[in-house]
């Protein structure tokens, strides 16, 4: 193959190395107008009345808009559930949450008026965590009830299981709230139309869920709602869902002038975070080690309001017994209120948390039973096409090889001795994920007359590299050199439908699309030179971009020319991937595939200080194929030591008043050069065993899945401690070691 695992430069690499890509944060328009929000100091109150009145005779102020202001009742939006009002209305649910928008053409216009406008409430108590949040008489955040859904999955019979149990292990992990921290802000540019619609600019992942949100908000018609989606700074979930765009396009279609919003970075942590957990996990093993049952309890806080969690909670919950033979489980998972800025995806959609818990809960295991971890793993382990979870896709991968090619770069029962005499240990843990069951993506590919191609997707780019894995599935396709095949990206009015940029998923679904959607070139033109010849389409063949009729051998262009004439017409293909449903699944389709990651840590645990410093990072994901290696690579990497943010250092804060203390760049701590460890290997499992094109399978969320117990393993093993609570932070293991 040409292109399809090769080292390929990104498309976009000289503009973001240079400086000169543009985000949504450049965009500017004649006549725009700016909008500040003005946002909640406290976490819950009712009564609430705000003035706005000296704001608006600040000079320069175009509007100053609360609540009140807004259509009756005020709009709300969600993409679950549309219960976020534009701007609070008569009451706070979190600390952040917006009150009032001020409108000027000068931003520093905008803060001053802001700074004068009046608010009065009357704050109630507040609950900022799972504990407050369901103790008894605890304090309402929505209804009567702070758990919104319950999800139960379960097989077997876990209480008549039990009696067939040697050892049984019970524990409680939990994993704090977590907030993305993307380098691009939060920003947004809404423009109205001559024909009553709305633009929407804005680094969204889903641009089709937002003009599915923004339509149902307004009371506008899909048509009139065009979402394109700018390059995105860095998402990881948080800039999935509509956040501030419904607030800016009304304001837009109010005011019949284009208005940007802007967030601070400092804003962001009221617009998105990671849900929190709480995962309780009873597992019960036979004298071998053998897993016998499990019987799972966790608890997400959501946060103020719905966005995605229930999916997330529901989706992850499903995968809770992890990648393990689980004869009989039980799980239980459930979505709680809480008064704080609303959770949404993450990099792992939920099972990062989980499998903190799970592997965590093995390492254990391990521990009490006398057996090694790694042989532990080995024993519940699967094998290709055994059942996983009941009903769903068996397993689609050699999990065995990859565990073993892990433990192997790691040097896994190596210098045991010695490294426990330096205090350096050893830990490995295995991540695991599924994709959006059932989801559909279209592709559009038009071939010019001059040879070269566009590929028309929804998918966005956010770093990942999709634009360039796309422009290389459709030149592999259509034999075209690379540089001939433009990519257009993640606008509604120019793109076919597609879900979303998410899950790992793109690379399959849309992939798929893709390349359906060359191979409809490549038949239309075998019919159009077919009939040039007087031959059967079978009769002629296109490799590399030649079509050879009756024995010449002719370029697209010529046979387009041939066709339409010189210079005119063009051959457009559509491709449609869709996954398979399944009304009795409780996701409502099968998996696509199983997203798998080994993880293994080498590091080394000061005993007088507690500082944890990380020695060797392991990461080997099951792949199927790698369709840009290198840029593979790069997204496990930068998942690995996202993995190590919330494994070592982050977590949002919230004090006695239910108020978030570290919400700055300065307070909220991610990882930075000096954290890094000194070393990160990266390997794939390469079997082309993958449903998507060329045999792949998707990657990008794995890295971070299975980072933080496997740390928590290699400080046990160097130092005997157990921790169960994120991040493992340097006073944690001293107090342990204490």
């Amino acid at each position: 193959m040409k292109y399809v695992g090769r080292d390929v430069q990104r498309i976009d690499a000289v503009k973001k190395v240079t400086g000169s890509l543009r985000f949504a944060g450049d965009e500017g328009i004649n006549g725009m107008l700016h909008c500040k929000l003005l946002r909640s100091k406290v976490a819950k109150a009712v009564d609430l009345k705000i003035d706005p009145g000296a704001a608006r005779e600040v000079p320069g102020v175009y509007a100053v808009l609360t609540g009140e202001d807004l259509p009756q009742p005020v709009p709300r939006f969600g993409p679950i559930l549309a219960d976020y009002p534009l701007l609070a209305d008569k009451e706070i649910k979190f600390q952040g949450q917006p009150l009032a928008a001020v409108l000027a053409e000068d931003e520093d216009v905008c803060t001053a008026a802001m700074r004068l406008i009046g608010v009065e409430c009357r704050e109630l108590p507040a609950v900022t965590s799972i504990e407050e949040a369901l103790k008894p008489g605890a304090p309402a955040v929505n209804g009567e009830s702070n758990v919104f859904n319950e999800y139960n999955y379960g097989w077997g019979d876990v209480e008549g299981s039990r009696d067939g149990c040697d050892y049984e292990l019970e524990n409680e992990y939990t994993f704090p709230p977590v907030h993305h921290f993307a380098l691009e802000r939060y920003s947004c540019l809404a423009v109205p139309l001559v024909d009553g619609g709305i633009e929407i600019r804005a680094p969204i992942q889903h641009p089709f869920v937002l003009r599915r949100v923004v339509a149902a908000c307004l009371g506008l018609e899909y048509s009139k709602v065009r979402v394109a989606a700018t390059d995105i700074g860095g998402g990881f979930g948080g800039k999935g869902y509509p956040k501030i765009e419904p607030l800016a396009a009304y304001l837009a279609l109010r005011t019949g002038r284009p208005v940007k919003i802007l967030l601070s970075a400092e804003e962001g942590f009221f617009a998105a975070r990671r849900l929190s957990s709480r995962v309780r996990i009873k597992t019960g093993f036979d004298r071998e080690g053998r897993i016998v049952y499990q019987d799972i309890l966790a608890d997400y806080a959501m946060g103020a309001f719905v966005d995605a969690a229930p999916r997330i909670i529901a989706k992850a919950a499903f995968l809770a017994c992890g990648p393990y033979r689980t004869p009989n489980a039980r799980i239980k998972a459930r979505a709680i209120y809480t008064n704080t800025t609303p959770a949404t995806a993450f990099r792992g959609f939920g099972m990062p948390q989980l499998a903190w818990a799970l592997e965590s809960q093995m390492n254990e295991a391990a521990a009490r039973l006398g057996i090694d971890p790694l042989r532990l793993r080995f024993i519940n382990l699967p094998r290709r096409g055994e059942v996983l979870i009941p009903g769903d896709t068996p397993v689609d991968g050699d999990w065995h090889e990859g565990l073993a090619k892990a433990a192997g770069l790691i040097g896994w029962g190596k210098g045991k001795k010695e490294n426990k005499e330096k205090g350096v240990g050893l830990g490995i843990a295995i991540g695991i994920k599924n994709p959006i069951p059932a989801s559909v993506s279209h592709a559009l590919v038009k071939l010019h007359s001059d040879g070269s191609a566009t590929v028309a997707v929804g998918t966005t780019e956010m770093g990942q590299g999709a634009r360039t894995v796309m422009a290389q599935l459709a030149a592999e396709t259509l034999g075209l050199p690379l540089e001939r095949v433009h990519v257009v990206m993640g606008d509604t009015l120019a793109a076919p439908f597609d879900l979303s940029t998410a899950a790992s998923r793109s690379s399959i679904t849309m992939g798929h699309a893709v390349v359906r959607a060359c191979r409809d070139i490549l038949d239309q033109v075998k019919e159009m030179a077919a009939g040039m010849a007087s031959l059967q389409p079978e009769n002629i063949t296109i490799e590399e971009g030649t079509i050879t009729v009756g024995g010449t051998a002719m370029t697209y262009s010529e046979v387009l020319a041939a066709c339409y004439g010189p210079a005119m017409g063009e051959v457009v293909g559509h491709g449609i991937y869709q996954g398979q449903k399944a009304p009795d699944h409780p996701l409502g389709g099968l998996t696509d595939f199983w997203e798998v990651v080994f993880c293994a840590a080498k590091v080394k645990v000061d005993r007088e200080t507690g500082e944890v410093k990380i020695l060797k990072l392991v990461i080997v994901s099951d792949i199927g194929k790698a369709v840009n290696p290198l840029q593979a690579k790069g997204q496990e990497e930068g998942g690995a030591v996202m993995g190590l943010g919330h494994t070592l250092m982050e977590q949002m804060v919230y004090d006695e008043n239910h108020l978030l203390v570290n919400g700055s760049a300065l307070d909220y701590r991610i990882p930075t050069a000096l954290d890094i460890p000194e070393e990160i290997e990266c390997a794939f499992i390469e079997n082309q065993d993958g449903p998507g094109p060329f045999g792949l399978k998707g990657i990008g969320e794995s890295g971070c899945f299975a980072t933080a117990p496997a740390v928590a393993g290699a400080i046990y093993d160097a130092a005997g401690v157990v921790i169960r609570e994120l991040p493992i932070t340097s006073e944690r293991v001293w107090r342990k070691l204490s």
